[in-house]
């Protein structure tokens, strides 16, 4: 359980953040930047949500996803060290439940016959905004797993790819099941 009694507490006025380890470093360590970005995906899929009222099972799959986005923070966290104690980790069943949200919204899509504008309705285009936040949050986690020192867990990189794809389809499904989708049109404004 979490208790956060006091707020602030003046250890990161130096510009250095404590990991969840209690290994401190630079508030522009690219493992704080990758939980950080992670925790910016969050805040988008927040403001998606206030545009869901008449989509309460799209609400639902984006409220296991905001908790899920947590588990996967509170993994980026903390270095998978050997002969440390596990610490909560990203697990391949929240992988594979996304999987299968992806599968029950694309079910229904009008196939795509071009590449889709951000725009639509609202929740589309909030949806969109949060896939570029949450692609921007994966290829920092790319590039931190890239380096062997940084350990990153490999559900953590396939959740924020399958994330990025669930948003896509997730924006597809508020445009009236892609009936309402912005289309690309290649040189229409040469």
């Amino acid at each position: 359980m979490v208790v956060l009694n006091r707020i602030y507490t003046r250890t990161g006025d130096d510009g250095t953040t404590a990991l969840g380890s209690g290994e401190r470093r630079p508030k522009y360590d690219l493992r704080i930047s990758a939980y950080g970005t992670v925790d910016e995906t969050n805040a988008a899929i927040g403001v998606v949500r206030l545009h869901l009222a008449d989509a309460r099972e799209l609400d639902a799959m984006l409220g296991r996803i905001q908790n899920d986005l947590f588990d996967l923070g509170a993994d980026l966290a903390v270095p998978q060290r050997d002969g440390k104690a596990e610490r909560l980790r990203m697990l391949s069943s929240q992988v594979e439940r996304l999987e299968r949200d992806i599968d029950s919204l694309n079910e229904h899509l009008a196939p795509l016959t071009s590449f889709v504008l951000p725009g639509g309705t609202p929740a589309a285009a909030y949806l969109h905004l949060a896939r570029t936040v949450c692609r921007r949050a994966e290829r920092i986690i790319v590039e931190l797993a890239a380096n062997p020192e940084e350990p990153v867990s490999e559900a953590a990189i396939q959740y924020m790819n399958r994330l990025s794809d669930f948003l896509f389809v997730a924006s597809r499904a508020m445009n009236d099941n892609g009936a309402g989708d912005v289309l690309w049109v290649p040189g229409q404004n040469r």
